[in-house]
């Protein structure tokens, strides 16, 4: 149901008020078919909800998928067909293609990231630093390329951050308070920045220690200080770049907002290749 709240959404945003050039132009009795082609090497993503797109603009047009969810596509192969009404066709086309090429930006992105951190046993995950409103999708791409989500929602599981820890006046304080709350069930995650936050994480029985925005060496030295006693995660500031150097620190799990708050978009294009009479 969300998926085609955020689908109808960018419609109205774009369409709402007609397509003053293609209403203009072709008639309803007008039908022609395109192919979407991919116009640089990318993982492709977003196949479904283009077919919702398409299909809410015009449930008759013909969808025919050339490439599957996830699946390395070279520059210039075909990923879809499509066949119909040609102003329907016009009118779905940027919307569709926005939510493809943001989608496959963030997939082959994913794939790269947990291909770099494979060899070394690491998970990649993702953040809560996704595009409003767009958050499933977001997560839905990261999953497509290969790397996990993290929390969907503030709800999905504890995480006590710097802000939490100001304001209870201490990790411990924090901890103790979630402990009272709610009970010993959920795993209890904490950030840390130094080595006395480690020590106290610990000591107040954290399950899951996020070390923030440290140097691949602080890391490797931090992870050492932890010896198992909970699993670690690395954050802040990660990029493809850096990567490698944070995944030999040894972490369990290194967490990238980069995957969705500034992946570039992938290019895809809609071509019309026959007007039909």
């Amino acid at each position: 149901m969300i998926i085609e709240k955020i689908v109808k959404l960018a419609l109205e945003e774009d369409l709402g008020l007609g397509d003053i050039t293609s209403d203009n132009i072709f008639t309803a009795q007008d039908r022609a078919r395109a192919e979407i082609v991919a116009k640089e090497d990318l993982v492709f993503c977003g196949l479904e909800i283009a077919r919702q797109t398409f299909w809410l603009v015009d449930e008759k047009l013909e969808f025919i998928p050339l490439k599957k969810e996830g699946e390395w596509v070279k520059k210039g192969e075909k990923v879809l067909a499509l066949q119909g009404a040609t102003l329907s066709i016009l009118k779905a086309e940027r919307t569709a293609l926005n939510f493809m090429q943001r989608m496959s930006g963030i997939a082959t992105a994913s794939r790269e990231y947990a291909d770099i951190a494979k060899p070394y046993g690491v998970m990649i995950v993702d953040t809560r630093k996704s595009q409003p409103g767009m958050r499933k999708l977001d997560k839905y791409a990261v999953r497509c390329g290969g790397a996990r989500n993290h929390r969907m929602s503030l709800a999905d599981s504890v995480m006590i951050k710097d802000n939490h820890i100001a304001a209870a006046g201490s990790i411990t304080a924090a901890v103790q308070r979630i402990k009272n709350a709610i009970g010993h069930t959920p795993k209890i995650e904490v950030e840390v920045t130094n080595t006395e936050e480690i020590n106290e994480a610990l000591a107040a029985g954290a399950d899951i220690i996020m070390l923030d925005n440290m140097t691949p060496a602080q890391a490797a030295e931090a992870v050492k200080l932890i010896g198992g006693r909970a699993l670690v995660e690395i954050s802040g500031g990660i990029n493809k770049a850096n990567l490698a150097d944070y995944c030999q620190a040894k972490p369990d799990v290194i967490s990238s907002g980069a995957l969705t708050h500034s992946v570039p978009s992938k290019d895809l294009s809609l071509k019309i290749i026959e007007f039909i009479k």
